[in-house]
């Protein structure tokens, strides 16, 4: 990946500064905080992007083939996968579809609800999100870019920011397991 050439001023910064001289004081810090998430995260998302494009895997249907790879039999109901991705179930529905078409899940019927459907991994999504999470873990999980104190921090202070948000409450210990 082509890495861009830095600016000589830190646009956030001239951000704030502008916020400051306007009079709006009460919204800087606010400001500051959210565009630098949301730069964070394109910066992220551009490298994520990057160790999935050579298994023509977007972050959605990695996260979905991940999720399930993770259960104890490869498959869950669709509500949970709505439910534990955090998405509307139009956008799992969507994801879904594009997965079974390129043959690496399986819809199957619920064996209580008949109203209900089992997304189930197949041997290739299995060996695809196995091989594209070598990539990740090697192109961007083992160096976010940031050092193993300022992680933590940094996972603290946004675990608590969406726990205000009502994201999550308390988690037990252990999460159950799949």
């Amino acid at each position: 990946m082509v890495r861009p050439r830095p600016l000589p001023v830190d646009p956030l910064a001239e951000a704030k500064r502008q916020w400051l001289a306007h009079g709006w004081t009460d919204a800087a810090d606010g400001m500051t905080v959210v565009t630098s998430v949301m730069r964070a995260q394109q910066l992220l998302l551009a490298r994520v992007d990057a160790a999935l494009k050579p298994f023509a895997l977007s972050f959605a249907r990695y996260e979905m083939l991940r999720l399930l790879a993770f259960s104890r039999s490869g498959r869950l109901p669709l509500s949970s996968v709505v439910a534990r991705l955090q998405v509307h179930a139009t956008t799992v529905t969507s994801t879904a579809e594009r997965l079974v078409r390129d043959g690496l899940i399986v819809r199957e019927p619920h064996p209580h609800d008949g109203r209900a459907a089992l997304l189930a991994l197949t041997e290739a999504g299995r060996d695809l999100v196995d091989r594209a999470t070598v990539a990740l873990n090697d192109d961007v999980f083992a160096d976010p870019g940031i050092s193993k104190a300022d992680a933590a921090e940094l996972v603290a202070i946004v675990a608590r920011m969406r726990k205000a948000a009502g994201d999550f409450s308390d988690p037990r210990p252990q999460p159950d397991a799949l």
